[in-house]
This record gives C-alpha cells, structure tokens and sequence, in this order.
C-alpha cells in the first residue's frame, strides 16, 4: 500500500493517522466525562485531566501531518460520485471536524496557560500562551465545554454516514480509509 493518499484510497499514512486519531478522541472524551466520578483534588481525576490535555494536544500535531497527507496527496474519489448537496455536506462536516482537532487543543492550551497551571505532555512542560486572567479562563472553559458537545455530534454525524454509506448506499466512502486485510 501506498504511503500517500491516491485517486482511490487513502494511504497507508492518512489511514494510520485517521484509526489513530479515533483512538486518541475516544481517550480524550472518556478521560473528560470520567473524572467526574473522583472528587475535585483526588491524584485520579488529576491524572486523568493531565491525560486529557496530553492527548488532546497529541490530536492537534498529529493533524497537521493529516493536513499534509491530504495535501500530497489529494483526496480519493468516491464511486459512485456523491451528489452536490451530499459532497458540500460533507465538506462542511470534515472542515468542521479540522476546526475540531486545531481549536479543541489550542482551547486547552489556552484554559490551562489563563489559570497559571503547567501545560503537560509526556514528560515535558510546555509554554504558557498567555498570562494568568481567571476570568479569561472560565470564558475559555465554558467554550471549550461547549464545542466540546457540538464535537460528540459532529464525530457521531462522520460515523453515521461513513456506515451509512457503506451499508445503504454501497459506494466506496467507508472501504478508502479502512485498513486492506
């Protein structure tokens, strides 16, 4: 298979980085929604946060080797061609889902760098974008939250139609990214 992305598939590239990415939103969302079960200060739901913000910002550099695949390479057409409507649907659904994987992180970065906190990732610590504002922080978090939402149905929108597509429709949508046996 072909490192890059070609007229018909993607590459073996943009197919690991895609499964991969999955993984790292199903942590990332997981790791949010269960820290809820330990109280606020416990070294659980600590670790888990630091996790969170860890492969949050895994998301956002591993997308611009995405971008850069996508860009090499192009993007293989789907057979039998989508209509207008479907192809601009689903153009504005991945823009969307792109928006996602950049802003989500920068918006971490962002919350952690107002609140004065250290930014962690494996091992490192990287900089602050900003100085310490709590009220600029609490602006961020309840953003962050909020898109944070929309993303669950933003990511279960791609799904349903990349099974849909497969299923229903039968053309080749779902068969570009998944891995060849």
């Amino acid at each position: 298979m072909a490192l890059l992305n070609n007229s018909t598939r993607y590459g073996s590239l943009s197919i690991a980085l895609h499964w991969l990415m999955v993984v790292l939103f199903i942590a990332v969302y997981a790791l949010i929604e269960l820290r809820g079960y330990w109280p606020k200060g416990h070294p659980t739901r600590e670790g888990m946060k630091s996790l969170h913000f860890m492969f949050g910002l895994s998301i956002f550099f591993l997308v611009w080797l995405r971008l850069a695949a996508r860009a090499l390479g192009g993007t293989p057409r789907i057979e039998p061609a989508l209509s207008v409507w479907q192809r601009r649907l689903s153009g504005a659904v991945h823009g969307l889902l792109y928006l996602l994987m950049i802003g989500m992180p920068i918006g971490g970065w962002l919350i952690l760098s107002t609140a004065g906190k250290p930014i962690p990732f494996f091992g490192l610590e990287l900089p602050a974008l900003t100085g310490p504002d709590a009220a600029l922080s609490k602006q961020i978090k309840s953003l962050h939250e909020t898109v944070g939402t929309v993303g669950y149905w933003l990511i279960g929108l791609h799904a349903v139609a990349g099974i849909y597509h497969h299923y229903f429709v039968r053309d080749n949508t779902l068969l570009r990214i998944l891995p060849r046996r």
